[in-house]
């Protein structure tokens, strides 16, 4: 499937401010499944835009500009092949060991509540996948998705019964670590099959497994992740995962607005 992805990101500052700096990952890497044809990122401040490879791996930008900036745009634009993998992740750049995803971070605690609702899914004979499924199927069914819900971590969501697909995914990862397997946030995009509600960057999580390595499983839509998914960055939680992280200096509040289209090519969607 080609998807066409078209995200802006617009800041205004009440008063302008005198500077801004920014850390970028909105730009994807190929690897099995997932083959990334054309892709632009572009700032309408005057700076220079930096590429890195950051610990995990991702492809980051950062910059800075100076002031006085009453208007930021961030904007990314672009189009992947993807193809239906099951789910399994193969290809995609490694730096660490699995076990480095056992560590909880501030966002992935427990607290008991969530402790006793992770300990109901032991890795049993049937083994990690068995267990890893179950646990999809019961955080959607358990935790009401809603895209409105504050950010939160993952205790808080879970007593709350109530997230948004970035917290989902950290109660699953929470439980998945407490279980023994390896779990860690995707940040990425969803093309959404219906035409209900509005685009939206996306999360999920991927979790080990020795026999088929790393899998994406999707929360939100308790699914495996799919050819739907764009998958752009990961992290040991969704602050490392995050699109854009940053601050502004001087000036006033800032109001950000985001625009976004996630789409299947139109010459696929043609006869």
């Amino acid at each position: 499937m080609r998807i066409c992805v078209a995200h802006e990101t617009l800041y205004r500052y009440e008063t302008p401010c005198t500077g801004v700096i920014q850390t970028l990952r909105l730009t994807p890497r190929n690897h099995a499944g997932q083959y990334v044809v054309d892709w632009r990122l572009e700032i309408s401040a005057d700076c220079r835009l930096e590429a890195i490879e950051d610990a995990f791996g991702n492809v980051t930008h950062a910059f800075s500009a100076t002031g006085p900036i009453s208007e930021l745009r961030v904007m990314v634009e672009g189009e992947v092949e993807t193809q239906d993998t099951a789910g399994v992740v193969r290809g995609a750049v490694e730096r660490f060991p699995p076990s480095l995803f056992l560590r909880e971070t501030g966002l992935t605690g427990a607290d008991r509540a969530l402790a006793a609702y992770a300990a109901e899914f032991p890795v049993t004979e049937a083994g990690p996948l068995d267990m890893l499924h179950r646990l999809l199927a019961r955080v959607h069914a358990d935790v009401a998705c809603d895209d409105e819900a504050k950010d939160a971590t993952a205790a808080e969501a879970f007593a709350a019964r109530r997230a948004n697909c970035r917290d989902l995914a950290h109660i699953f990862i929470t439980a998945a670590r407490l279980s023994g397997v390896p779990a860690r946030c995707v940040a990425g995009y969803f093309r959404r099959e219906d035409a209900v509600g509005a685009d939206h960057a996306h999360a999920w999580a991927e979790a080990y497994t020795p026999d088929l390595g790393w899998i994406g499983f999707d929360p939100t839509h308790k699914i495996c992740v799919t050819d739907q998914h764009i998958r752009v960055a990961i992290g040991l939680d969704y602050l490392g995962a995050a699109p854009v992280r940053g601050a502004h200096f001087g000036g006033g509040p800032e109001a950000r607005a985001e625009k976004l289209v996630v789409a299947q090519a139109a010459w696929q969607t043609q006869g």
